[in-house]
């Protein structure tokens, strides 16, 4: 063999291997988008991945660390495998335990093929000097040591494991919901302790510190998402919206960042696997108010004067531009919530590829009394075909005060 013919050789090595970490890094952009990571990892007008955003929990802020390769302050010293430690057994470069803050309890489903494309992804941003901020955890939660209990208690580790029962399409829908879209750490109960209530899965629960409801997400029987088509999943997830709803609230973020972003064969596995989910019983109801007939009566002729111009005298909205309130999952979930932090706050839809100039709803803190607040609230979630609890002033009161209330 010539001195020519090897060096050929070796260039053709080169220059595949150079396309084949280009392809990596490609396919590493997309599942980092599919995991949501700028979402935590990126700063209000900060650099990409460089961290800094604060995460709440009800035991203390932490801040998100930087994930570009700078060397002292982000994951330049990393090699792959501490980065699958990471993303898999939930340990950081340093070997110590990481909070599940960072989901790790659905990031070990991840794929080592599928964290090493993530890992060449982030390794090829620009790297940033950015030194993270000390937690401010309370006592004792910020011992690490705890996390060795915590972990035995409520960590499963492992990769998912396709079911060969199922479809192509069901397994890709169920790896990105239960592990990189990790859709259960919102859509769970939690408990005194922050683990994920993960029986039944994504049966819904109030997102800690935040104080939006997210969802059951099954499609069946007393399902919050009864009624609704794969079809209608897809929409919501790629444009924000479908003919049962829009997204607003943390949902509305996720969608902006990431699921809008994700190709149409990837949505629909998604919606595939959520219309597996099981029939739910039907969710235990909060009591109504016992002047809960007097709410309603008051909170229709709110509804009269302030709402039906929008969403129609019926509740069935009108075109495109608003959502029909009867039958609408986010009116009657459990807690009222979601209707409570809608009328306060106002909705805002992400601007999508798909719905690029969407239409907002106005907020009403400034302009109702708590009293007219829980009306209308009671009465949407009263009317039509509409069959969920009042809520009362002291509910509208507790969420006025919260961020964005």
């Amino acid at each position: 063999m010539t001195r020519a013919f090897r060096w050929m050789i070796w260039l053709a090595l080169s220059a595949a291997a150079t396309l084949a970490h280009a392809d990596d890094v490609e396919r590493g952009k997309y599942l980092a988008t599919a995991g949501d990571c700028a979402a935590c990892h990126t700063a209000r007008r900060g650099e990409p991945y460089a961290g800094g955003r604060i995460v709440p929990t009800p035991f203390g802020a932490i801040p998100a660390p930087n994930l570009t390769p700078d060397p002292e302050t982000g994951i330049g010293a990393w090699s792959a495998d501490d980065f699958y430690r990471a993303m898999h057994s939930g340990e950081g470069h340093d070997g110590r335990s990481l909070y599940p803050a960072f989901p790790f309890t659905s990031y070990t489903k991840v794929t080592r093929a599928d964290t090493d494309a993530i890992f060449a992804y982030l390794k090829s941003l620009p790297a940033v000097r950015h030194a993270a901020t000390p937690d401010t955890l309370r006592w004792p939660y910020r011992m690490r040591s705890l996390m060795t209990a915590w972990r035995a208690l409520y960590f499963d580790e492992g990769e998912y494991t396709p079911d060969p029962a199922r479809s192509a399409a069901w397994n890709r829908g169920a790896y990105l919901v239960q592990g990189l879209g990790h859709c259960n750490e919102c859509h769970a109960r939690r408990n005194s302790f922050g683990a994920m209530v993960t029986d039944p899965f994504l049966a819904g629960g109030i997102v800690p510190v935040q104080n939006w409801y997210a969802p059951d997400l099954s499609m069946g029987t007393h399902g919050g998402l009864a009624g609704w088509t794969e079809a209608d999943v897809v929409a919501l997830l790629k444009t924000g919206r479908s003919s049962k709803g829009v997204a607003v609230g943390p949902m509305a973020e996720v969608v902006l960042r990431s699921t809008q972003h994700l190709d149409d064969a990837d949505l629909a596995a998604m919606a595939t696997y959520l219309k597996s989910l099981p029939d739910r019983d039907p969710p235990p109801q909060r009591e109504s108010a016992a002047n809960a007939r007097e709410l309603a009566m008051n909170g229709q002729k709110v509804y009269a004067d302030r709402c039906a111009g929008c969403h129609a005298a019926d509740g069935r909205g009108k075109g495109d531009a608003y959502p029909a309130l009867d039958g609408n999952g986010s009116v009657t979930e459990p807690t009222g919530i979601n209707a409570i932090r809608t009328v306060l706050s106002g909705g805002f839809s992400p601007a999508t590829a798909g719905n690029p100039r969407p239409y907002s709803m106005p907020p009403f803190s400034q302009t109702l009394s708590d009293d007219d607040a829980a009306a209308v609230v009671t009465y949407i979630r009263q009317a039509w075909s509409n069959k969920a609890p009042s809520v009362s002033p002291n509910d509208v009161r507790a969420y006025r005060s919260t961020p964005g209330g």
